[in-house]
């Protein structure tokens, strides 16, 4: 899983900066062993957490292996993988390309639409999705979104004021067109495998 990406070489030891991608929080630890991307000749492809340290940028950190300007400078823009078991991500975490598609399921509104987008603010993500009410808005929130599962439609509860009540007939009117309106079993474009 693809978590982080080198900005670039900080000092002369070779410590690098590294700054979190596709949404996910800096998950960098000590002792994680990583995949740096693309390969290069002459470096081994896999290589060890030494050290971490916060930095106004990102995370200052420190492979195994790379151990001067030079090695940190022949990182730059790699991107940094490892393996999801390794790798503590929060409840409401995941990567933006296992977001896009995902159906929202609400106990009150029933299939909210897909995710068509991820928005960063300060404050949280906030996913803009298309479906039977237009473009709603779901701030990424506990009080909204409990969990996100791996597969499936991802249970939420919308705040009052997020979907105007006014498109509830129209809503109905779409879903009964449809041909099927059970829950979406998130197989398919988008889905998580």
């Amino acid at each position: 899983m693809n978590i982080a990406r080198v900005v670039r070489p900080h000092g002369r030891a070779g410590e690098v900066i590294v700054r979190p991608v596709r949404g996910l929080p800096f998950c960098i630890e000590p002792g994680l062993e990583v995949a740096l991307t693309p390969p290069a000749l002459g470096r081994d492809r896999f290589c060890r957490v030494e050290a971490v340290a916060d930095d106004p940028q990102g995370g200052r950190v420190r492979f195994s292996g790379i151990d001067t300007i030079d090695a940190a400078e022949a990182v730059r823009d790699c991107y940094v993988l490892a393996r999801r078991n390794d790798v503590e991500l929060g409840a409401l975490d995941a990567p933006w390309e296992e977001l896009l598609g995902r159906h929202l399921a609400d106990a009150r509104f029933g299939d909210l639409g897909a995710i068509a987008q991820v928005i960063e603010t300060p404050a949280n993500d906030v996913w803009q999705v298309e479906g039977a009410f237009g473009e709603v808005l779901v701030p990424v929130i506990e009080q909204v979104v409990r969990e996100i599962p791996e597969t499936g439609d991802i249970p939420v509860r919308i705040m009052d004021g997020l979907i105007d009540p006014a498109l509830l007939p129209r809503a109905s009117e779409q879903l009964a067109d449809e041909p099927e309106t059970v829950a979406h079993t998130g197989e398919g474009e988008g889905a998580c495998s």
